[in-house]
């Protein structure tokens, strides 16, 4: 017992956070993902707020509670926070918390990451409400329609506002996409295979790439806007070309992914939740993996399933009618293998299979009314009515907030140590269930005799009064059963009974760290044999403790993980993280400054911000590898009895990361393209210049620079593979020489060019395109210059050359992004016009 205390205090040492104010620098994923949720749930209640503002409003015909103007504010912030700032950020918290504990693990693989990512979700979120307390919140609904949105129509801040601070916690879940992603992949216990992982995780996965790829889009979308805005870029305006039908399109192809991202994480915790208390393996478990899998994808195919009023050509309707529909069949997989888990075990009915049945009648619901919407005629008939305000209510609070609740309480034990009460928490379900139907069913009525969305008062006598009245009622039973929600489960951490280890029996290795789970969550790494770990081997929950497993040496200081092979689950490598840090506070602090800087037009300062900030996170970059504070070279690596740091590997958690950041960084390129392609061929004023303004002869001078750049780089990682390299630092200094050029070249097409970016929508996308690649570039000319530096510290070698292997991915991204935007942007449409 000694002993075991000894090695618990010894890890904790190690693990734990700073004490007192040293707590906001914080890193470990326990601390940040509770932060996310908690500051989510603060945010859903704002919102719930904003609801009872809009269902007082409307209770009555001829309301006067608030003026048009307040309401549309108040509107617009409540579908903001409930999709942005709530739905979101709460289900990455709950994954952030999860997932490492789930498969293994003590923490993410990039846990400064996370600590960002938080912070960038805290201050945009305060961004956004302060605009709500100062009165210019934005008013032109949370999908910023243009033109409503742009500045003829929206002058004062309030669109800014939403613009940035939106943009501010995107941030926030592409860098939470990225962490858990590379987390899934890399850091599971070893020989937990892809077809061992808990199901849980395979949700999270797809979760984590749909972020990914669905975000980049509306980032591209409100920079661009804000472009239009600040600098009267015209690319929404179709009287210098542009088009506001291309915001739609770039807003809805992620406002449809991000459906299934807030519920597939939901159906998720139903995977997981049921089988426990069905006592039985989740029937095919295969088959929900692929109708995960099929989600994902048919997703990214439905976006103009919003725009079906807009005018788009018939063939392209019946395209997507027909994928919104078949979107229908791998949900209803999931659903007939929950029902027939059910039914073939033995189920023990608790608390959280409350919530877990009322998801099931809610979300079926939503999902009829869903494919009645996808029929082009009868989307016609009730588009921006109450009709599709119920349902998209239904399939977003029924498919996520119903399965967050189950989960809640599912996993309550875990956080405190204690069990739910029955009885209230049988109240709460009661009032929620009772008022959102009141609320909602009676308004697919309301939609169907015609009462528009997002108006702030209606005449008497138009069918509609009996029926608003009731949702406005219903809305405040919702409310209250929410109120005894959070009083229920306020009241558990101090009178809830103690819980027993593992109370529901579980099988996952969550249960295995603990009630509530030490900061590193495993004393020891166990082996992972199959699905159900627990269940097969409940022994796990002392042995986990009592280090019997690997990786029990804490000697050295470090934080550290088994990194695992992505397929098999083949242990690899250790791979050591950074422990609690500054930084991610400061830098976030320091975009922060940017963005307020921005709303408030001070441009000047915006500069400054921009630059500090720069200094900011190089300087954050600098502790990596080998530096002194993270896994300095020692004499006694050899010999450690574990595999190599990934610090001295060519296939560490750092070049997943950079690939999947690519990954994300490549949509919001493709995204650009696609507008420039969409403005070229179907805006209604296309006013494409006869001559580009960009020289294509200096261009490819530029590019050539920058291809003698890549290949010099790229031969130097073939060399270090091969251990041949020995004057490393000249071969960096030569590289980042050509970079020099090429960046100056193209700063100089960029400033000497003739671009009438303010009256032609086509010019401002080329300028946005020329930024776009002078930002990657600089990028990738600084990293190298740091890693030359880096060699004189001993920090990068021969034998060392993890950093460089990592930063290749990003010089060939950069290379193939010049050279398709020269032939696309520069070559084709030359080509085309001289047809």
């Amino acid at each position: 017992m000694n002993g075991k205390s000894e090695l618990h205090k010894n890890f904790a040492k190690v693990w734990d956070n700073l004490p007192g104010w040293g707590n906001l620098a914080a890193v470990n994923h326990t601390s940040i993902s509770q932060r996310f949720m908690l500051t989510g749930v603060i945010f859903f209640l704002v919102g719930i707020l904003l609801a009872m503002l809009i269902r007082s409003q409307l209770a009555l015909p001829g309301q006067t509670l608030i003026t048009a103007d307040l309401y549309s504010q108040v509107f617009t912030m409540h579908g903001t926070i409930m999709m942005f700032l709530f739905a979101i950020p709460v289900l990455e918290g709950a994954a952030m918390y999860l997932i490492p504990k789930m498969i293994g693990t003590r923490d993410l693989v990039f846990p400064r990451l996370s600590a960002l990512g938080y912070y960038c979700y805290l201050f945009g979120g305060l961004i956004l409400l302060s605009s709500l307390v100062l009165g210019i919140a934005p008013n032109s609904g949370w999908f910023m329609y243009t033109p409503l949105s742009s500045d003829d129509y929206s002058a004062g801040a309030g669109s800014d506002f939403w613009l940035l601070g939106v943009t501010f916690v995107e941030i926030s879940a592409v860098s939470a996409g990225i962490e858990l992603t590379v987390s899934i992949l890399r850091t599971r216990a070893p020989g937990m295979s892809l077809s061992k992982m808990p199901i849980f995780c395979w949700y999270i996965l797809a979760m984590a790439l749909m972020i990914v790829f669905g975000f980049p889009p509306l980032i591209l979308a409100s920079i661009l806007l804000e472009l239009e805005r600040a600098a009267q870029m015209p690319f929404f305006d179709p009287n210098a070309g542009g088009d506001p039908i291309l915001w739609q399109h770039l807003f809805w192809l992620f406002g449809h992914p991000e459906v299934y991202i807030i519920f597939l994480p939901a159906a998720g915790m139903v995977s997981t939740i049921l089988p426990v208390f069905a006592g039985r393996p989740l029937v095919g478990y295969r088959w929900v993996v692929l109708s995960v899998i099929i989600t994902g994808f048919i997703s990214f195919g439905l976006w103009v399933h919003h725009m079906f009023t807009v005018g788009i050509p018939h063939l392209a309707q019946a395209f997507f009618s027909v994928a919104s529909m078949l979107v229908a069949i791998p949900t209803g997989i999931q659903i007939f293998v929950w029902l027939t888990t059910l039914w073939v075990g033995r189920v023990r009915f608790e608390l959280p299979m409350l919530w877990i049945f009322g998801f099931l009648f809610i979300f079926v619901c939503g999902g009829l009314t869903g494919v009645m919407l996808a029929l082009v005629p009868f989307d016609w008939q009730v588009h921006d009515t109450h009709f599709v305000v119920a349902h998209f209510h239904y399939v977003l609070i029924g498919g996520m907030f119903f399965p967050l609740i189950a989960a809640l309480y599912y996993w309550l034990p875990h956080f405190s140590g204690r069990m739910p009460s029955m009885r209230m928490g049988r109240w709460a379900f009661g009032l929620v269930f009772v008022g959102f139907n009141s609320t909602f069913l009676i308004m697919h009525l309301t939609g169907l005799l015609g009462m528009p969305r997002r108006v702030f008062t209606y005449e008497s006598g138009l069918g509609w009064d009996w029926l608003n009245l009731s949702s406005s009622i219903g809305g405040f039973v919702l409310a209250i059963g929410i109120l005894m929600l959070v009083l229920d489960v306020t009241l558990h951490f101090r009178y809830g009974r103690k819980a027993s280890s593992n109370p529901w029996q579980a099988d996952t290795l969550e249960w295995a760290t603990g009630m509530p789970p030490v900061s590193y969550n495993f004393a020891s790494i166990p082996e992972v044999k199959s699905r159900h770990p627990l269940w097969d081997d409940p022994s796990l929950i002392n042995s986990i403790p009592a280090g019997e497993h690997g990786l029990k040496s804490i000697k050295h200081g470090r934080r550290e993980l088994y990194g695992t092979d992505a397929i098999s689950g083949k242990l690899k490598e250790v791979i050591h993280i950074p422990s609690h840090s500054w930084w991610p506070l400061i830098c976030a602090a320091t975009l922060a400054g940017l963005c307020i800087s921005l709303v408030s037009k001070a441009y000047m300062v915006g500069i400054f911000f921009a630059i500090l900030g720069l200094g900011f996170f190089l300087r954050w970059s600098w502790e990596n590898g080998t530096h002194k504070t993270m896994a300095p070279l020692t004499d006694e690596e050899a010999s450690r009895g574990e595999p190599p740091l990934h610090s001295r590997t060519f296939d560490g958690p750092g070049l997943w990361g950079m690939c999947v950041t690519l990954l994300a960084d490549g949509t919001l390129y493709l995204s650009l393209l696609f507008g420039w392609l969409y403005l070229w061929t179907v805006s209604p004023n296309k006013t494409l210049p006869d001559v580009s303004a960009i020289s294509p002869v200096l261009m490819g001078l530029s590019g050539a620079l920058l291809t003698i750049a890549v290949t010099l780089y790229r031969r130097l990682n073939r060399y270090l593979r091969r251990e041949q390299e020995k004057s490393l630092a000249k071969w960096l200094w030569l590289v980042s020489a050509c970079g020099m050029g090429h960046v100056g070249l193209l700063a100089f097409i960029t400033v000497s060019s003739d671009l009438q970016f303010t009256t032609n929508a086509y010019d401002a996308v080329l300028l946005v395109m020329l930024a776009f690649l002078l930002f990657h570039s600089i990028i990738s000319v600084i990293t190298t210059t740091l890693q030359a530096l880096r060699v004189s510290y001993d920090y990068i070698s021969t034998k060392l050359s993890y950093e460089i292997v990592v930063m290749s991915p990003m010089w060939l991204f950069t290379l193939v992004i010049f050279w398709l935007s020269f032939a696309s942007f520069l070559i084709l449409p030359t080509i085309w016009e001289a047809k």
